[in-house]
């Protein structure tokens, strides 16, 4: 059916690619582009012969934009499908502006200096997109991502208003080292170790870092420690879900996590204040990600699952109504099918799925959009059909 350039070739791009792979009706052709290319060589090396999906390689730098407009007009692809780090966001769009090409993220913009996502650098570009006659999905991962279609599928066949969100991001998979994250350390890092807050009343609430600790008996998982986090998907379902009244994120993380983390921040480890080492300008927090255990090397050893999904609170026909909407995952089949831990699965399945979206013009609306802007029937049978079934609770516990 079409052509998709796929910026990044981490552990999230490299299950987007593996299922575009499966789905080759859709995806007839790929291009991986990453400023390592030997890494996307080596992932083609390794789909060869097994798809009829015709994969390229290139090597590009996300940071510089005549770089990545020269790529595209290359390529020619009809989808770009961004899986480089938030930093890169802009430079990405404004190549697919100046190609007129449709746009697909996982995650929202952050200054690189400063440890701070919002949406409003990339809302801004509504307009300009719009004109174009071109689309930008943003946020379809799992978080952001399916947790918007959750919503969206909600409030279009179970509720008729929804007035509290609990997204809940369990990840019990245990893979042996002390200290590791399961994506990008960089990341992780900067938005565990961030303020924490939420949405209630129209109003931000801002906490303090682990501030805020509940426990949740999790399907399949049973009960774990979960903490409040600020999350870029709080601000697009303010935005978009009507007579909403608040709406929470909360993560688990083990003990053992969170002592090392806290050690890490008090030797400064985690700062992303450069600092001169040896005559040479390093940013701490860069060299911790050098030297933790990649994410992509975790998939053999991390045994579990992981739970996500969100807890709605509204009304129905004038009365209360509760469910819980979520999927699990588990890693040890995630890592028999695409070399990969749940928690890179859990996001490059609906990066997939997303791009597809746009490719396959089941979703055409011009413009900057929240993936919950969106009809979620036709990505909730996507999930089901592509590895992230999605089950309901109609009557979880509520997070107090």
């Amino acid at each position: 059916m079409g052509k998709l350039l796929i910026i990044g070739c981490g552990g999230v791009a490299s299950v987007a690619i593996c299922k575009c792979c499966q789905n080759s009706d859709v995806f007839q052709e790929i291009c991986i582009a990453s400023k390592t290319k030997h890494k996307c060589d080596a992932l083609k090396e390794k789909l060869a012969g097994s798809t009829a999906t015709r994969i390229s390689t290139a090597q590009v730098n996300a940071n510089d934009i005549d770089q990545l407009i020269m790529l595209i007009n290359k390529y020619k692809p009809q989808v770009v499908l961004n899986l480089a780090l938030p930093y890169q966001d802009l430079t990405i769009m404004e190549a697919c502006l100046a190609t007129h090409t449709h746009y697909v993220d996982t995650a929202n913009y952050e200054p690189e200096d400063e440890a701070k996502f919002e949406y409003k650098w990339q809302w801004a570009y509504h307009e300009r997109f719009k004109n174009a006659g071109i689309t930008a999905l943003l946020g379809s991962g799992f978080d952001p991502g399916v947790t918007g279609v959750y919503a969206a599928y909600a409030i279009k066949h179970f509720f008729d208003e929804i007035n509290y969100i609990d997204i809940l991001d369990c990840n019990a998979g245990i893979n042996g080292y002390p200290f590791a994250t399961n994506f990008n350390p960089e990341i992780n890092i900067r938005e565990v170790s961030a303020n924490g807050c939420y949405w209630e009343n129209g109003q931000w609430v801002e906490t303090k870092p682990m501030e805020i600790k509940k426990v949740y008996n999790f399907p399949e998982v049973g009960e774990k420690d979960i903490y409040l986090l600020h999350h870029e998907e709080l601000e697009s379902l303010a935005k978009n879900i009507s007579g909403i009244k608040r709406i929470r994120f909360f993560m688990t993380f083990s003990q053992s996590y969170l002592t090392h983390l806290q050690c890490l921040e008090n030797a400064g480890m985690t700062s992303i204040e450069p600092i001169i080492y040896q005559g040479k300008e390093i940013v701490p927090l860069q060299f911790l990600k050098a030297v933790l255990p990649d994410p992509a090397s975790l998939g053999p050893c991390t045994k579990g699952k992981t739970n996500i999904g969100c807890i709605f609170s509204g009304k129905k026909d004038g009365k209360p109504k509760d469910l819980y909407i979520y999927n699990t995952c588990d890693h040890q089949q995630c890592y028999l099918e695409v070399g990969s831990q749940a928690v890179s699965y859990t996001c490059g399945v609906p990066a997939m799925i997303g791009a597809m979206m746009l490719l396959s013009g089941t979703w055409d609306k011009p413009g900057v959009h929240n993936i919950e802007n969106f009809d979620p029937d036709p990505f909730m049978d996507a999930l089901n059909k592509w590895g992230l079934p999605w089950q309901i609770d109609y009557s979880p516990k509520l997070v107090d």
